[in-house]
């Protein structure tokens, strides 16, 4: 009926929905069949994504499956397609305009021969919200095919671990609802906006912590920039297990500590992160993985500049998993602008979907979530690590997997020496790295590389073994690896292979 607009859809419901109100054989058609028409059309689909991440009652397929809502779209999109006549409704936030909207136009048409089609309100607004239905049923058919691939897709073995894993889907839509429009991008002629990947939003425990997810308690807007720096600060703290505090600058940590071992006190890790590169720190963005309180607040508020002793420093970020009441008050009164962020942790170990943009296509690729803990140090030197040089080279190896590459770390008592990024060669980052740390504090230190020592072995380890460095961690894997343990043997230095590579371009 009505021209072909409903022939599998049961016309009492779809025939009232997608009846045009101007052509004279639709209405006829409906008033022949006794089908009252529906100016409003008011949907809350099931919530199939919160089902299938349930951790504490996961559904088996079947249940997942019997969570797929099929009538709700169906109506949605029938009255979205009809939004000349008809309202609908997905968001309960639009319901209060909507009710408004309804109540003039119910009192508009008291005093006229009838009612405006759709409950009034103008086609403009409507068609808004046909907009807004079609992007929410979109966003849902995703959210259940990519549940669907996981569940069902083709598996193929990882040649390098003998593996199964999931093979790459066939086609993606990745749905994503604006959180913010920014002032700019990364530079102000740049147009720029923040979205949310619906697809993690219900799913904190599977991974979806982070900064997409932070509550900001303080301070300016957040740009472009705030957030890219935001989410390596706070992917790097929150890889690591003890206590710690991470500085950023341009996406790259140039400051980490630990607390000392056993103690819960940051205000030590806060202040040698600082220490480590105060000119890099200064405008940076700060992150804990543990609750700020009062006594740290303090610290950040009040801490000045090592370079100079009286300067205050300055930041652009503070986040944290969270804060108490004192210290977040303290925290507020270090500047207006100061932006703080609470955001709920990463599931650490937990690997996720990581999309990148290139020109005319994306990657995809899973996120990075190999830790420390579990990574073999494999000691391929004849020297012997102690337990705090391992300890020194899990923490060098881990900041050092945040360094944008090549990337090298050097480290001790937990804390970050220096460090070398973004180098096209190994031996001009470690030269970096060195260079930071200076000739003293790299005596007895560790040095983490994301990648092996290929050909310059002589210039970068062994440039390492004549500052003093007395312990080294790569991945190995190079034709030339006993050329590296050669030189390490010649200076008494530890050299430990990892075989995990972490490039970061």
């Amino acid at each position: 009926m009505l021209s072909g607009r409903v022939k599998t859809l049961h016309p009492g419901v779809h025939g009232g929905i997608l009846a045009i109100r101007s052509d004279a054989s639709h209405l006829k058609a409906v008033a022949d069949a006794g089908i009252s028409l529906i100016d409003v059309v008011a949907v809350n689909l099931y919530p199939f994504r919160a089902t299938v991440t349930n951790e504490e009652r996961p559904p088996t397929f079947d249940e997942a499956v019997e969570n797929i809502d099929i009538g709700g779209p169906a109506m949605l999109r029938a009255a979205a397609k009809n939004h000349a006549a008809v309202t609908v409704a997905v968001d309960p936030a639009d319901y209060p305009e909507i009710l408004s909207r309804l109540s003039s136009s119910s009192e508009a048409s008291s005093s006229s021969s009838g009612s405006p089609p759709g409950g009034g309100g103008g086609e403009a607004f409507r068609a808004r919200l046909a907009w807004k239905a079609f992007s929410h049923t979109g966003s849902y058919d995703a959210q259940v095919a990519e549940w669907m691939w996981n569940a069902v897709g083709d598996r193929a073995v990882d040649p390098a671990s003998g593996a199964q894993r999931l093979a790459p889907p066939p086609e993606i839509v990745v749905p994503m609802r604006l959180s913010s429009a920014l002032r700019y991008g990364e530079n102000p002629h740049q147009a720029a906006a923040f979205y949310e990947d619906l697809s993690l939003a219900e799913a904190a425990p599977l991974g979806g912590g982070g900064v997409a997810r932070s509550v900001q308690h303080h301070g300016k807007e957040m740009s472009y920039n705030n957030y890219l720096d935001a989410d390596a600060a706070y992917q790097c703290v929150t890889d690591l297990a003890a206590p710690a505090c991470v500085i950023v600058k341009h996406t790259n940590p140039c400051g980490a500590a630990l607390a000392a071992p056993g103690s819960a006190d940051l205000r030590p890790a806060y202040r040698a992160a600082v220490e480590a590169d105060p000119t890099s720190a200064f405008g940076g963005i700060v992150a804990f993985n543990r609750v700020v309180d009062e006594e740290l607040a303090a610290d950040i508020r009040e801490f000045r500049s090592p370079s100079d002793g009286e300067t205050r420093m300055f930041y652009e970020i503070v986040v944290a998993p969270g804060y108490t009441p004192a210290g977040l008050e303290k925290l507020k009164g270090k500047s207006k602008a100061l932006r703080i962020l609470e955001a709920p942790p990463r599931a650490r170990g937990k690997a996720s979907r990581s999309l990148r943009q290139v020109g005319g296509g994306w990657l995809l690729q899973e996120s990075d979530a190999v830790c420390a803990e579990d990574v073999e140090f494999t000691v391929v030197s004849k020297a012997q690590p102690t337990e705090e040089m391992l300890k020194d080279l899990r923490f060098a190896w881990t900041v050092a997997k945040h360094v944008k590459s090549n990337a090298i770390a050097v480290a001790k008592g937990g804390e970050l020496l220096g460090m070398g990024s973004g180098q096209p060669n190994r031996v001009e980052s470690t030269r970096l790295a060195l260079g930071k740390a200076g000739p003293e504090a790299a005596k007895g230190s560790a040095m983490a590389s994301d990648a092996f020592f290929p050909f310059s072995w002589g210039d970068s380890v062994e440039a390492a073994c004549l500052a003093g460095v007395a312990a080294i961690a790569h991945p190995g894997g190079s034709m030339r690896d006993q050329d590296a343990v050669d030189c390490c043997d010649k200076y008494g230095v530890v050299l430990c292979t990892t075989g995990v590579r972490h490039f970061r371009h």
